[in-house]
């Protein structure tokens, strides 16, 4: 079997991951890593046996299929260059921060029959894999993912960058569009909102309370699941669910009827899971787990959520109004 010429686009903290496991991966060859910092380039690039590039434009047209990890506000300029070249594309979360951008990349790809992926990597871990088939027609989800603030910084709020990865899986779950949204947010150590919350609703009903938070002391990535006759609570930081449901809602006879299954998951790698998935669908053509449309719906919903931010009034506005 041919295997795919690839190349990654970007190897700070997060892009050398994806060339690593490009490397490892026998149905791909890693031809290329491009860096605009040359000493980081050539770095990884003598790790992995491959060519340092510089300047991506270099290699447009030169391999079959490249992964896109750069800053959100170069996603859609250097996606589009690839997609207009004919390469595959899987592109980092979220596929950019302007849905007319989204809806550009969205058209090149299928005008010119390429995989199109984006890298919202929860999506491949062991437990959101696992609970598959479990969870069905959920009416209540709460969720929390904190994290301290990251060493190398943030070039977008934690609705971009850390709540779209449970936005994009609630949607997942829920299957409904969202027609209605309440939030809150602040800054703390940076001028973009650092901790927020958001209390979405879907047309089926389904409500989901929603907190990020990237000025947390301890990382915490769970999802609470309501539904009938079921609690699920599961834990993404531990690959663990715990489900609590009722076997037969017509004997429902009390909490003493309430069966509880615990299980974990090994978890392996998720990032060497997406990448393989993306370049399985390269090869026979199959439509991505995480597909562009599916990374637009879940920008359009944190863009609804960033936008109610911006509407609200912050406290310091509301005792400014009241002395006017």
């Amino acid at each position: 079997m041919k295997r795919i010429r690839t190349a990654v686009v970007g190897v700070g903290h997060f892009g050398r991951f994806h060339a690593e496991k490009y490397a490892g991966l026998a149905a791909a060859e890693l031809v290329a890593v491009v860096d605009t910092d040359r000493a980081r380039a050539e770095l990884v690039a003598k790790e992995l046996g491959v060519r340092p590039v510089f300047e991506y434009r270099e290699i447009l047209g030169r391999v079959d299929a490249v992964s896109i990890v750069v800053p959100t506000a170069l996603h859609y300029e250097v996606a589009k260059a690839f997609l207009e070249h004919g390469q595959h594309v899987l592109v980092e979360k979220p596929i950019t921060d302007d849905l007319a951008q989204a809806d550009e990349l969205i058209g090149l790809a299928r005008e010119n029959g390429l995989t199109l992926q984006v890298g919202h990597v929860e999506r491949f871990s062991a437990v959101r894999l696992g609970i598959e088939g479990i969870v069905e027609d959920p009416v209540f989800i709460e969720c929390n993912r904190l994290a301290p603030f990251p060493a190398r910084g943030a070039d977008i709020d934690v609705i971009l960058d850390l709540m779209i990865h449970d936005i994009d899986i609630i949607l997942d779950l829920v299957g409904a569009p969202v027609v209605e949204v309440h939030a809150v947010g602040v800054p703390v150590l940076t001028d973009q909102v650092d901790i927020a919350n958001a209390r979405v609703r879907f047309a089926n009903g389904c409500i989901a309370n929603i907190t990020a938070s990237r000025v947390s002391m301890k990382d915490e990535r769970k999802m609470r699941i309501f539904q009938r006759h079921a609690y699920l609570s599961v834990d993404f930081l531990n690959n663990s669910v715990v489900i609590a449901g009722v076997p037969d809602a017509e004997t429902f006879a009390g909490p003493g009827s309430v069966k509880v299954d615990e299980r974990r998951f090994e978890e392996g790698d998720k990032l060497a899971r997406e990448i393989e998935a993306f370049v399985g669908a390269v090869t026979d053509g199959s439509p991505p787990l995480v597909s562009g449309e599916d990374s637009r719906r879940a920008l359009e919903a944190a863009l609804m959520i960033r936008s109610c931010l911006e509407s609200s009034p912050r406290p310091a506005d509301e005792a400014a109004s009241r002395l006017a």
